[in-house]
């Protein structure tokens, strides 16, 4: 996230702009008053230059970008003394570095890490950070999918964006496409600079490469539950990342459309495949015979913002208005075997991520559905299959989605596209 803007460069407040009024009347008549400007906060030489500093950074990859200078100041101006970091998997084996410089040069007495496995964005824990008594917290290695004003604590988010051979991505693409084939292009959170530069690089051969956007995401940005729908024109999607996961949420809302995968490690380039008629037919499957069901399980995710109790409110008011027999469960884990110890329940509606139902869902005994295959289930909306609907939508991943359904998990205002039947 960027940090506070302040006023001019000159560091002076025109008193006709800040206190209410002009200074003169000739001022208001004579002068056109120019619009603000605001500048970011520039990060003082005593941070950027401290030779200490730059020694204990170099420690870290080169083409990792941890924005430590950044993170320094920020928490130097919050005054922060009891700061809790937390990183996806991949990255944990930095913490301990990042720690220790935190507590050297960001006047931090207390740096502690959060061990709990974090999947994504959405595992943001500011809870376990407010309740451990931080007054700060990073987070590595995601986009801001949890605005700062809502978490419990300060935060910050940084991406780590990681630098990758640019050129070799970029004549992969050159030699395997024809000039001027309609492409997308999109990958990763870590890899967005590295997207960017490669469209301007192709765009004399490829003048119509389109880097796509889902708000409230990054230009490019996928997650695997949240992926932009993109015009049927397309020919290809190249997506850069090192493995299928992101991918294949951008290949199931669009399944109409060639995707290849970059693996900027291995620099291959790979056409790669999704069984669309498999998936939905298990997931028709499955909602169909949560229909039937008498007794019905809500599970609320506690893995850091996974669960959101809005859709929790949401579903319990249509299940009580049409008087159904629910239980609600917390878990911070969706495992099969916890959910085969409450044998009463008869389907599940899961409020945590809707891979864990679209990719493992034969996993679970009883029917284990997502919120969007819940308001399928209770005649909210017309399911995928249904006759009259637009076969155009196919099956949506807009969980974060700004403009996503009445199913989804924004934590921004949207406008709903599918309406709740009376």
């Amino acid at each position: 996230m960027t940090d506070d803007p302040v006023s001019s460069t000159s560091g002076r407040s025109d008193p006709a702009r800040f206190n209410g009024g002009s200074t003169s009347g000739s001022l208001a008549v004579g002068r056109k008053l120019q619009p603000k400007r605001f500048v970011r906060q520039q990060i003082p030489d005593d941070v950027l230059l401290n030779e200490d500093l730059n020694d204990a950074i170099a420690v870290l990859p080169a083409n990792y970008s941890f924005e430590v200078h950044k993170t320094v100041w920020r928490l130097k101006q919050a005054k922060a003394k009891r700061v809790a970091i937390q990183f996806p998997e991949g990255l944990l084996m930095y913490s301990c570095v990042i720690a220790d410089i935190l507590e050297s040069f960001a006047d931090v007495e207390h740096c502690f890490i959060l061990g709990d496995v974090t999947y994504g964005a959405c595992c943001i824990d500011d809870f376990s950070a407010a309740a451990l008594g931080a007054d700060f917290l990073v987070h590595y290695g995601h986009s801001c999918l949890v605005p700062v004003d809502v978490t419990k604590v300060p935060c910050m988010y940084i991406f780590v964006d990681i630098k990758i051979d640019t050129e070799h991505l970029i004549d992969s693409i050159r030699f395997n496409f024809a000039p001027g084939s309609n492409l997308i292009l999109a990958g990763t959170i870590q890899f967005a600079s590295s997207i960017q530069l490669a469209k301007q690089q192709l765009a004399s051969d490829f003048p119509s490469l389109i880097i796509p956007q889902s708000k409230p995401l990054s230009p490019g940005e996928v997650l695997g539950c949240t992926a932009p729908v993109i015009a049927q024109s397309a020919d290809a999607i190249v997506f850069v990342a090192d493995g299928r996961f992101h991918l294949e949420a951008i290949m199931i809302a669009n399944p109409d459309i060639p995707a290849f995968r970059y693996d900027p490690y291995g620099r291959v380039l790979t056409e790669e495949h999704y069984d669309h008629l498999g998936m939905r037919q298990a997931r028709r499957k499955a909602i169909e015979t949560a229909q039937k069901a008498k007794q019905f399980g809500l599970i609320l995710g506690t893995l850091g913002r996974q669960g959101n109790p809005r859709i929790l409110d949401h579903l319990q008011g249509i299940m009580r208005q049409k008087g159904m027999d629910f239980t609600v469960v917390l878990l911070s884990e969706v495992a099969p075997w916890k959910l085969d110890m409450m044998s009463n329940v008869d389907a599940w509606i899961q409020i945590a991520c809707p891979r864990l139902s679209i990719d493992w869902g034969d996993g679970f005994h009883k029917p284990t559905l997502t919120p969007y295959e819940a308001m399928i289930a209770l005649d909210q909306v017309p399911g995928w299959w249904q006759v009259g609907v637009d076969s155009k939508e196919n099956y949506p991943m807009d969980y974060y989605a700004k403009d996503g359904g009445i199913w989804n998990s924004t934590w921004q205002q949207k406008n709903v596209r599918a309406k709740v039947k009376a």
